[in-house]
């Protein structure tokens, strides 16, 4: 029997994963969530075999709950079910070590066996997010651009970006112009959503 936590806030799509995953004999749901932040101690209370988590959820994301996940409770698999079907989304979903990733319009047959395929240590991508993560490719950015870049997605001025990284604010600024030239971007927070989106932060 394969155990699994659902986190999803909306609730009639929760409900209707539950009433559909039940029907599977060999699936058991032990725990429907609405909140990011309740997985973790959830998943450590009741040892889910795999947690099916959306990323848009309050509190806390799935990708980043998918992280906290692997280290409080490694035996529990991760599949990120989700809408937000971006390159930069799978690559921040694997870096947090989640072992599918596949978008909501999936048929219900092919769900639940990829529900069976993770619990049984296997991976399970959705092929045409996967090529385009690919088709992506590598950073243009340097570290440092990167990681100015990164703080300013924070909401951090470079006043503040200047002190925390030991440079003057004039260099900061010189960074985040390059960054968002390198881009193509309009300006920093169209560079900023070019670099989320192809998972570049």
């Amino acid at each position: 029997m394969v155990r699994i936590l659902i986190a999803e806030d909306m609730h009639m799509l929760r409900k209707a994963l539950v009433s559909l995953l039940e029907l599977e004999t060999d699936i058991e749901v032990v725990a429907e969530l609405s909140s990011g932040t309740d997985i973790v101690p959830t998943a450590v209370a009741l040892k889910p075999d795999v947690a099916v988590l959306d990323i848009d959820l309050p509190g806390l994301d799935g990708i980043s709950a998918a992280g906290a996940l692997h280290t409080a409770v490694p035996e529990c698999r991760t599949l990120i079910l989700t809408s937000l079907g971006r390159p930069g989304n799978l690559r921040r979903a694997m870096a947090a070590h989640v072992s599918g990733f596949l978008l909501k319009d999936i048929d219900p047959d092919r769900l639940s066996d990829a529900i069976r395929q993770v619990a049984a240590g296997e991976r399970v991508i959705d092929p045409q997010l996967a090529v385009a993560a690919l088709d992506s490719g590598a950073s243009p950015l340097t570290a440092r651009e990167t990681e100015v870049l990164r703080l300013a997605a924070e909401g951090h001025e470079a006043g503040h970006i200047a002190g925390r990284l030991h440079l003057s604010s004039g260099t900061v600024r010189n960074y985040l112009t390059t960054a968002v030239h390198k881009l193509n971007a309009r300006n920093r927070v169209d560079a900023i959503r070019i670099a989320r989106e192809a998972g570049w932060l």
